[in-house]
């Protein structure tokens, strides 16, 4: 469970930060956690990502529009970043890169989601 909330947030940060256009709705944490649970697998041990883990990616970034969506999203990774035990930062910073999503920054648990 932990694990899942790891990944889920390294996504919704990376994808917060970016500013794709909106999806549907407002970005929750559980909306964040759900479309990453598929990548802690890859934020633990590396390799490949998934096709689900890569899709939650992507779609995560398309639904973060918004400065609040991607404050939220930020705000979402940092905590469950820190409350999975296992994940690396370096798959973490890695994992939108190899799912196809362009990020101009690199994610960390030090992140100011406020700028």
């Amino acid at each position: 469970m932990a694990s899942l909330k790891v990944a889920c947030v390294v996504t919704l940060v990376c994808m917060a930060l970016v500013g794709a256009p909106m999806v549907q709705g407002a970005i929750t944490c559980g909306r964040v956690v759900g479309a990453l649970s598929p990548c802690i697998p890859y934020l633990r041990m590396g390799g490949v990502p998934t096709a689900g883990c890569c899709n939650g990616v992507r779609s995560l970034n398309a639904a973060a529009a918004t400065t609040a969506d991607r404050r939220t999203a930020c705000g979402c990774l940092k905590s469950a970043a820190q409350s999975i035990a296992g994940i690396s930062p370096t798959y973490s910073q890695s994992l939108p890169g190899r799912c196809g999503v362009n990020l101009p920054y690199k994610f960390s648990i030090s992140t100011d989601c406020s700028t």
